[in-house]
């Protein structure tokens, strides 16, 4: 690692500056302007910010302009963008560029060069990153929160670990247009029309089109709807995609599966693995939980949880988190683990700040912002569960609303979608009329005929109301739910036709 000259005060003590070689900037370049395909077999992601030369910045990004347009690039094509540049004026003009080749000492080891470069650029983050640490840790005021700060520094720091930049930059619309391409490519090639992770079921993917990377996506029903069940599918069905395309020879970035992390708040590890075995084996939970199984069941069980210990689903099960611990454990397991996705169940146990946990509003917005903000870093999309208030059992009509978030109106407002699961046989079981018996009257019997044949129409039938939707519209998709083992699916064609299904 080399540093710039450093220029003698008249003590002769040393002035140190921020790291850098100006000479492998300038090697590098050279090489690239003799041959355009150094760039191609670079390892490292070297971006024009990297560089701590703005000139050689500006005529790295021209270069990879340049490229993109299949354009080959020498000296000369690079001439006419760079003769009206004050700053290449001061070095010797657009001569510069011709000299930048002069040795092509660069071509000797231009990977080591790009190497140099970049680790020489997140140096230089480091250093950004400790001084502004340092600074915030000096005010001693009221109003600073030094958890907060922590959570801060951590993130700037796992940014510098991800090569990112740790300043906010604004992105290019070419960039931005690059990125929408190739996430647009990724839904072509799915096969199934998904341009983000796979949550497994094909009629909930065809309404929002997969799940997107940095959205938040709030799943919220009443208790016994099924919300941790329908979560748990969704996780093991990205988690298991994500296995079967390795082992298929897919590459990791080409699959719609993803790892996922799994922060159960609310269910003990074994308890959630509890589920998954259930769902996987086709064996009652209840069963398992009690032993009630035969030999054949258990052999069955094997197999499944054998299956299931390759699956990269990481459960995380530490309970009162904060927001701030539940991101810094996010971020280690997306350093780790490479994760895709984050599960959270449920939101309301989530804790905000000890200032925030003065109003519980407050402290729900605060959770639901750090959520939102945790996708967007990470780039990955984040599932919260969420309770719903009791508005909804004080209404005729059971089916949720967005009003009935519970707690505050922040979550509605973060979120990129809203998910509601709702099971109408949950219901109809509480309005059950009495059986009939010999002596009763016939409305009796009526009542209950027309009870029990609603029963069979609705048991089984779960519906998710797409209640918000940030990348399309909304409108509901109706699946089967097996209680027993506690797993959601889609509707086979004859049911869908049976229930004149439609999208709403």
């Amino acid at each position: 690692m080399a540093e710039q000259a450093i220029p003698l005060r008249p003590d002769e003590t040393p002035i140190r500056t921020l790291p850098s070689n100006l000479e492998a900037e300038a090697a590098f370049l050279g090489a690239v302007l003799i041959d355009n395909r150094v760039i191609e077999e670079l390892a490292t992601p070297l971006r024009p910010d990297h560089f701590f030369e703005p000139i050689h910045a500006r005529i790295y990004e021209r270069v990879v302009q340049l490229l993109d347009r299949k354009a080959v690039v020498t000296p000369v094509t690079l001439r006419p963008y760079f003769e009206a540049d004050e700053a290449l004026k001061a070095v010797g003009g657009v001569t510069y560029l011709a000299r930048l080749t002069a040795d092509g000492q660069g071509l000797l080891a231009p990977k080591e060069l790009a190497e140099q470069i970049y680790e020489l650029a997140l140096l230089r983050e480091l250093v950004t990153v400790g001084r502004d640490l340092v600074t915030k840790a000096m005010d001693t005021s009221e109003s600073v929160d030094p958890l907060e700060q922590i959570n801060l520094a951590e993130a700037a720091l796992y940014a510098v670990a991800e090569g990112a930049s740790s300043q906010s930059q604004a992105s290019s619309f070419g960039d931005a247009t690059r990125v929408a391409i190739t996430a647009i490519e990724k839904a072509l090639n799915s096969g199934g029309h998904i341009a983000g992770k796979t949550t497994g079921f094909t009629s909930i993917n065809e309404r929002i089109g997969g799940l997107h990377d940095s959205d938040l996506i709030i799943l919220a029903g009443r208790p016994g709807m099924g919300k941790t069940s329908l979560a748990t599918n969704i996780a093991f069905n990205a988690a298991n995609r994500l296995l079967t395309d390795i082992q298929a020879g897919i590459e990791e970035s080409a699959s719609v599966g993803s790892a996922v992390a799994f922060f159960s708040l609310e269910m003990s590890a074994d308890q959630l693995a509890t589920r998954i075995l259930a769902e996987n084996s086709g064996i009652s939970s209840e069963s398992l939980r009690t032993g009630r199984i035969s030999r054949e069941d258990f052999q069955q069980l094997s197999f499944a949880s054998q299956r299931l210990a390759e699956l990269p689903l990481f459960i995380d099960d530490t309970p009162a988190l904060t927001i701030a611990a539940l991101r810094a454990r996010a971020r280690r397991l997306k350093r780790k683990h490479n994760i895709g996705m984050i599960i959270v169940d449920y939101l309301q146990l989530l804790q905000g700040t000890g200032r925030a946990s003065d109003n519980r509003v407050n402290e729900i917005s605060e959770i639901s912002r750090g959520l939102k903000t945790l996708a967007k870093e990470l780039h990955l999309p984040v599932i919260a569960l969420s309770q719903l208030s009791r508005a909804v059992e004080s209404r005729e009509d059971k089916k949720p609303m967005l009003s009935d978030l519970r707690e505050s109106g922040s979550i509605e407002q973060d979120a990129d979608m809203v998910w509601f699961v709702f099971r109408e046989d949950y219901y109809m079981k509480m309005t059950e009329p009495k059986m009939p018996a010999d002596g009763d009257t016939p409305d009796v019997r009526d009542k209950w005929e027309k009870w029990v044949q609603k029963m069979e129409q609705v048991t089984g039938l779960a519906e998710l109301i797409v209640a918000k939707q940030r990348h399309g519209a909304t409108g509901k998709v109706r699946l089967r739910f097996e209680a027993r083992i506690t797993r959601f699916s889609d509707l086979a064609p004859e049911e869908l036709a049976d229930q004149s299904y439609s999208y709403e």
